[in-house]
């Protein structure tokens, strides 16, 4: 019996020692829809900073705070004739993920049809880096943004529905839906005729 708490004892620091052992950073993959702009930040500091398009008009990308569950290095879509996604990072049920697209002439405006498309040098960054770190130390935060904004003097209360207010200092701030395109600029106070699609 004297040699069960020397036993603990050396089992306590063993597993100590291992835990120790595995330091992990804490990934922060930050998605703004309205500037369609990805920043990923390890450990508080900001590593990364690329374009991305989230979903079109009428496949909206989700707005929230998610956990990413799933790693594919070469997934094919099941809904979408099996296109490409490589380097996919899934965050949530319905399939929504962050990978890797051909289409980088569209990067930085709404293209996809509701995941985050990045170009494939990015993807195999982003998933080496989320692959290292851990998928329990990751966290993919998907906004609408920050409301654009246009220098203007003496604006007023536009028509009810059309998302314009005075901000401070002469501002007018235009409101962005989290799950409609984004309008390029304000050009006046007058009440727009309608979303122009980035």
């Amino acid at each position: 019996m004297p040699f069960l708490p020397f036993r603990l004892i050396a089992l306590v620091l063993a597993a100590t020692a291992a835990l120790c052992g595995t330091a992990t950073a804490s990934v922060l993959v930050t998605v703004n829809k309205a500037t369609q702009r990805m920043t990923v930040s390890v450990d508080g500091e900001t590593r990364y900073s690329w374009p991305v398009s989230t979903g079109m008009k009428g496949y909206a990308t989700p707005a929230g705070s998610f956990r990413p569950f799933r790693l594919e290095e070469d997934h094919f879509s099941k809904e979408w004739d099996d296109a490409p996604m490589p380097h996919s990072i899934f965050f949530t049920p319905a399939g929504h993920a962050i990978h890797g697209s051909n289409a980088i002439r569209r990067l930085g405006s709404p293209a996809s049809h509701g995941c985050v498309r990045i170009s494939p040098a990015n993807a195999a960054k982003l998933f080496a880096l989320v692959r290292a770190e851990g998928l329990s130390n990751t966290k993919v935060v998907v906004s609408a943004g920050a409301s654009r904004v246009a220098k203007r003097s003496g604006a007023t209360r536009s028509p009810q529905g059309t998302g314009l207010r005075r901000g401070g200092r002469g501002r007018v701030l235009l409101s962005v839906s989290t799950n409609t395109c984004v309008c390029s600029q304000v050009v006046n106070s007058r009440r727009p005729s309608g979303p122009s699609v980035s």
